[in-house]
């Protein structure tokens, strides 16, 4: 009961944040998100640290919001304050992470699923074991992407593919998601957190000073504020509209067979 939801760990000028709820898929419960900003917050301002990396503790990387707390309305009255009901979140910036300046890398172990696959696309690349699985379930839970999924997944592997994983909640395989360009490359599962690390202590030997300030560059180039600006709309407008706990618990275990099978 006193586990910590969310691991830091510091070595070699890499911090390494894990998801640790592994039973529950690392479903983002209230303690997640609450925690798990905290400890980007506090690796990003370590004078020991150059790189972040986001991963799960296995069998997966994240299933997303946890349907359970969210069936039971524990988690949707929070939803704008952690950023998943769209807009600025509670550090005034899109998405479900608070402003880092420093590369985060998101090494995917297991599904990615829904605001999991969310957290997902908000790292600045992927890099995915063999086991890695991404699907974009939020119609078939009854809730709405708010942390840009619209807006990152269309523009990373096309609007029309973008669209096919939205419609039916199919789940990608990591051969796929490579061929589609969704992560940079796909290892054994036993070498994702070596490989990655190899990847970051690359990033480590530059001066760290040019790598955020390439990264700010990126990102402001990148930056849409009327797609982000449009999937808020939508999503605010569904809460108020359709939303419905009841069957956002009665779709959970539906979803999670689901993700087992395909």
């Amino acid at each position: 009961m006193n586990e910590e939801v969310v691991l830091l760990d510091v070595s070699e000028r890499i911090a390494t944040i894990t998801l640790n709820r592994p039973a529950a898929r690392n479903a983002l419960s209230t303690a997640v998100l609450k925690r798990l900003p905290q400890l980007m917050i506090e690796a990003d301002s370590r004078d020991d640290v150059d790189v972040l990396i986001l991963t799960g503790a296995d069998p997966a990387f994240c299933a997303g919001l946890d349907l359970r707390e969210l069936g039971g309305g524990g988690i949707i009255n929070d939803k704008d304050e952690t950023g998943a009901g769209g807009g600025l979140n509670a550090y005034g910036v899109h998405g479900p992470f608070p402003p880092v300046s420093k590369p985060l890398i998101g090494a995917i172990n297991g599904v990615a699923v829904t605001g999991g696959f969310e957290l997902a696309l908000n790292c600045d690349f992927l890099i995915a074991s063999e086991h890695a699985k991404f699907g974009d379930t939020h119609a078939r839970v009854g809730v709405m992407p708010g942390w840009g999924l619209t807006v990152h997944l269309s523009r990373t592997i096309g609007v029309r593919r973008a669209r096919e994983m939205s419609f039916t909640g199919n789940f990608l395989s990591a051969e796929e998601a490579l061929h589609f360009g969704l992560v940079n490359h796909v290892v054994a599962h036993e070498d994702l957190i070596p490989f990655t690390r190899q990847i970051a202590r690359d990033i480590s030997g530059i001066d760290p000073r040019a790598v955020q300030h390439i990264r700010s560059t990126y990102r402001d180039i990148n930056a849409d504020e009327p797609a982000w600006a449009i999937e808020s709309r939508d999503s605010k407008r569904w809460r108020s509209e359709s939303y419905d706990a009841s069957k956002v618990e009665s779709s959970r275990q539906g979803i999670i067979d689901r993700g087992r099978n395909q």
